[in-house]
C-alpha cells in the first residue's frame, strides 16, 4: 500500500479483521502486541500519535513514541519524500502492519479525528502554525523547541493551548533530567544563600559560504517547506538539518534560541523567575558578514530582573557550557543532559543534601515523553508547560533583539512590550508569505 494513502487506525483494525476471517486462503498473522498481549497495551487503550516532520529531531521523538507502550503512532507527516517513507516504513516495522498514514501536508493529518496528539518537529519557522493548527483541530501537542521566531508567535501559542485547555509539552527536556532538577532545587529553596548571579552558556550558530541555486528536486514540496517565510531560491543547504536552516534566520534565530533555550530555561527554572521576565536587556552580537547562514555567532547579553538579579547569557566561548547559579553562601554549576547532565557545586555536601518538611519538591519526571503521554491520561500540567515555555523563549528573543539593536532596553514582563519603544516593539512580531498567518 502506498505510503502516502490515509489509513486510519479503526481502518486497520477492520481490515485486519477481514484478513483474518479469509485466512485459511490468505495466512495472516496479527501480532500479539497488536491485541495487547505479552505485557503491551491494547491499542484502543493507546494515545493516538501523529508526527509531523520526521527528520533529526522529529526521527528521534518518532523513536522514542515507538519505544513507550501506551503510545500508538498512526500517522507521519513530511514535505521530503525520504523521511516520509522512512518513518512510515520504521512505524510499520515496529508495529508489525501497515497501520500508520504518511502526509505531505499536515493539515490532513491534523484533521483526523483518530488522532490525540500531535507532535511538531519541524523548522523553528514552523513550529507555532504547526501547533495551532493541531490545537484547532483539538489535539494536544508535543512541540520541540524553539516556540518560534517571534515573541508574537509564542503569545499566540500560549493563547491557543489555554483556550483549548489542550496538553501542552514544550521540548525542553532537561526538565526531566535529574541533574537539572537537583540543581535547580538547591537554588530554589535557599541553599547557597541568596541568589546574586546567574551565567547561561550555549552553542552558537556557525558562518557559511553562499550557494548558487538549484533545481528543486521532486522529492520535496519546497512551497510548503518555506511556508510563512519568504520566497528564496532553493539550494540543499537552505533545507539541510545540518547546519544550513537552522542558522537562517528567515527559519530561526539560530543557536541562540535552538539550543540557547535549553540553558536559558535551566537557568529560569532554577532562580524562579520562570513565570515572569526581565525588566531591562543590554547585550552585543556577532553575526556573519555575508554567506547563507545569518544568526549571531557569538553574543554577551545581561538581562536584569525586577528582584535585580543579573543573567548574564552569553555563547560558549565567553563561558563554559551551562548555567552557573553563584548565591552568598555557596555556588552550582549543572551542564545540559546531552553534555553530561553533571552537577558540581561549593559546597559538596549541597549535592547530598535533601529537601525537608518546608522546602520546596519540585515536579520530578524520569522521561520527557512519558510525562506528556500521562498527563494527556490526567489532564494535568507537564513537567514544561506553555506559560513557563513562552517566559524562557522570550529570553533568547529579547536577547536577539536587544544585540541587533545595539543598545539598552526596557521590557514589561507583565504587558510583555517595550514601553514606549516603537522600534524595538516591532521586531516582537514576524512578517509571514501569502497565505500563511496566525
Amino acid at each position: 500500500m502506498s505510503p502516502e494513502t490515509p489509513i486510519t487506525r479503526r481502518g486497520f483494525f477492520h481490515r485486519a479483521g477481514r484478513l483474518a476471517a479469509g485466512a485459511v486462503a490468505f495466512p495472516y498473522v496479527v501480532p500479539s502486541s497488536a491485541l495487547g498481549r505479552a505485557g503491551t497495551v491494547a491499542p484502543s487503550e493507546r494515545i493516538a500519535m501523529g508526527s509531523v516532520a520526521v527528520g533529526g529531531r522529529g526521527g528521534a521523538l518518532l523513536n522514542g513514541w515507538l519505544g513507550l507502550k501506551d503510545a500508538q503512532v498512526v500517522a507521519v507527516c513530511d514535505v521530503q519524500q525520504h523521511r516520509r517513507e522512512g518513518a512510515y516504513n520504521r512505524v510499520n516495522q515496529r508495529y508489525g502492519d501497515t497501520g500508520c498514514a504518511a502526509y505531505v501536508d499536515f493539515r490532513a493529518l491534523c484533521a483526523r479525528d483518530d488522532i490525540d496528539a500531535v507532535t511538531v518537529a519541524s523548522t523553528d519557522h514552523w513550529h507555532v502554525l504547526l501547533a495551532l493548527e493541531a490545537l484547532r483541530a483539538g489535539k494536544d501537542v508535543y512541540m520541540e523547541k524553539p516556540l518560534g521566531v517571534s515573541v508574537e508567535q509564542g503569545r499566540a501559542l500560549r493563547q491557543a493551548v489555554q483556550r483549548y485547555g489542550a496538553v501542552f509539552q514544550f521540548g525542553t527536556q532537561e526538565r526531566s533530567a535529574w541533574s537539572t532538577r537537583l540543581a535547580c532545587q538547591i537554588v530554589r529553596n535557599g541553599w547557597i544563600g541568596k541568589l546574586k548571579k546567574v551565567t547561561v552558556a550555549s552553542r552558537y550558530s556557525r558562518v557559511s559560504e553562499n550557494y548558487p541555486p538549484q533545481p528543486v528536486p521532486p522529492t520535496l514540496d519546497y512551497d510548503l517547506w518555506l511556508g510563512p517565510a519568504p520566497w528564496a531560491a532553493y539550494c540543499p543547504q537552505r533545507v539541510s538539518n545540518q547546519g544550513g536552516w537552522f542558522h537562517i534566520s528567515d527559519y530561526a534565530l539560530g543557536f541562540i534560541a535552538g539550543c540557547g533555550i535549553h540553558t536559558v530555561d535551566m537557568a529560569m527554572w532554577g532562580a524562579g523567575t520562570d513565570h515572569t521576565g526581565p525588566v531591562e536587556i543590554e547585550g552585543i552580537g556577532e553575526f556573519p558578514p555575508d554567506g547563507l547562514c545569518d544568526c549571531a555567532t557569538g553574543w554577551d547579553v545581561t538581562l536584569r530582573f525586577a528582584n535585580g538579579l543579573p543573567m548574564r547569557f552569553t555563547d560558549g566561548k565567553r563561558n563554559p557550557l551551562g548555567v552557573r547559579f553563584e548565591g552568598s553562601e555557596g555556588w552550582v554549576f549543572v551542564k545540559e543532559k546531552h553534555l553530561g547532565g553533571t552537577v558540581t557545586a561549593e559546597p559538596k555536601s549541597l549535592l547530598q543534601k535533601k529537601p525537608g518538611p518546608s522546602d520546596e519538591v519540585l515536579p520530578a519526571s524520569g522521561n520527557h515523553g512519558q510525562n506528556f503521554l500521562d498527563c494527556i491520561k490526567t489532564r494535568k500540567r507537564t513537567v514544561a508547560p506553555v506559560e513557563t515555555a513562552v517566559k524562557s523563549d522570550q529570553i533568547c528573543q529579547l536577547s536577539d533583539i536587544a544585540m541587533r539593536l545595539g543598545r539598552k532596553l526596557k521590557w514589561d514582563p507583565a504587558a510583555e512590550v517595550f514601553p514606549g519603544d516603537d522600534e524595538a516593539n516591532r521586531m516582537l512580531r514576524r512578517a509571514m508569505r501569502e497565505p500563511w498567518r496566525l
